[in-house]
């Protein structure tokens, strides 16, 4: 597969484009979550103004009135045509899309045509941590196949999980994070087919949350899980939301490969109506216009961490940190500083900092915290400073 093109073409770095007095003015979660003093580093929110592609099509549907249910292909022919040109990968066939709410919704409603109450789905914790909660208010029973010592996918772990999984005739699921929440682990073409081979062996579903596909560090090329073989008998869960920061405009891709197209079928008509319209108008542009705003985005993450790297080693040498292959989230080990299972904790307390606590992401997260760089430099570099802080 092809890696993503890093020239900004031109457009400015979102990232500088905002103060952080500008995005105290912002409502959502992520700024008001915590009190002011609180410098908030945690939730996958970007600290950007919207591509103005994005903002042209929004505001023109606002003008024109035009905020009713969707319709249409226009979404899947935008994410067909970049993922041709991104990923080199044709075989997103429109017809073999629907529209659902969002990316954890469609996983969801897939996870209910494969599997039934009580039925396992299998798990590559640490991981975002809804995957534990959606699955389990959904009355199924999380099996997990932990990550390696090198974040990587484990297959000797995967194929035990998928082994007590199908035990007794069992149906069984595996919820696949790719890229990775929160290591940025890019899974590789081998390790995918590897995946996709045990699934065929154990007849286990695959489901693929692959919502950060299109934001990956310089050089580095993200392989549509649908794309391998034997990947065909998956299922992809795609959306702008997270590379364009359209979280509030509701709106994503359930995407079959050639085998599964049926069971896709299946999914009930009114799950098509969760979707916001206005959102799918967002999503399209997004994919169709606002790729040099991507890459500029791209190209400013790149130095958010080089610039955590550099930082750290300055002023937290003993945290331990790869920077990820993709996301705009930064897995920090910090089980040398002896803080606790939970440093996120101490780092609030003390320092003022809001992170996401690392236990939160199941085994494998006690002592980590994870950091959002989707940020200004002067913001990463304030949380940093406020982290040592709470040492002393």
């Amino acid at each position: 597969m092809t890696s993503n093109p890093q020239a900004a073409a031109g457009e400015p770095n979102p990232l500088r484009a905002l103060t952080l007095d500008r995005l105290r003015c912002r409502t959502s979660m992520k700024w008001r979550t915590y009190p002011e003093d609180v410098l908030p580093v945690w939730v996958a929110e970007m600290d950007v103004p919207l591509a103005e592609a994005v903002v042209r099509a929004v505001t023109d549907a606002l003008a024109l009135g035009d905020t009713g249910y969707p319709a249409g292909t226009a979404y899947a022919e935008a994410l067909a045509a970049f993922a041709e040109k991104r990923w080199g990968w044709d075989g997103l066939a429109v017809e073999r899309t629907r529209i659902v709410p969002d990316v954890m919704l469609g996983v969801v409603e897939m996870l209910r045509l494969v599997t039934g109450p009580g039925d396992p789905v299998v798990l590559n914790p640490p991981v975002y941590p809804p995957f534990f909660q959606f699955v389990t208010h959904m009355d199924r029973q999380v099996v997990e196949a932990p990550l390696g010592a090198d974040l990587r996918l484990d297959l000797g772990a995967l194929e035990g999980a998928f082994r007590r999984a199908v035990e007794g005739g069992r149906r069984a699921a595996y919820l696949l994070c790719s890229p990775h929440n929160p290591t940025g682990t890019v899974h590789t073409a081998a390790e995918l087919a590897a995946v996709a081979a045990l699934a065929e062996r154990y007849g286990v579903r695959v489901v693929a949350d692959e919502i950060h596909a299109p934001v990956v560090a310089a050089g580095v090329g993200f392989v549509p899980y649908l794309s391998v073989p034997g990947g065909e008998r998956g299922l992809s869960l795609m959306s702008a939301s997270k590379a364009w920061n359209l979280a509030g405009l509701k709106a994503a891709l359930a995407v079959a490969g050639p085998a599964f197209a049926a069971d896709l079928a299946r999914m009930p008509e009114e799950v098509g109506h969760g979707p916001s319209h206005v959102g799918v108008i967002a999503h399209t542009a997004a994919l169709r216009d606002g790729t040099a705003w991507l890459d500029a985005l791209l190209t400013g993450l790149d130095d958010n961490r080089r610039l955590l790297t550099g930082l750290l080693a300055e002023h937290l040498p003993a945290v331990g940190y790869r920077p990820g292959e993709a996301t705009y989230l930064a897995w920090l080990d910090c089980r040398a500083l002896g803080l606790g299972d939970d440093p996120a904790d101490v780092f609030l307390r003390r320092g003022r900092v809001a992170l996401s606590p690392g236990p939160d992401f199941g085994t494998g997260g006690t002592g980590h915290v994870r950091l959002n760089l989707a940020t200004s430099p002067e913001v990463i570099t304030e949380a940093v400073r406020r982290m040592a802080a709470a040492l002393g």
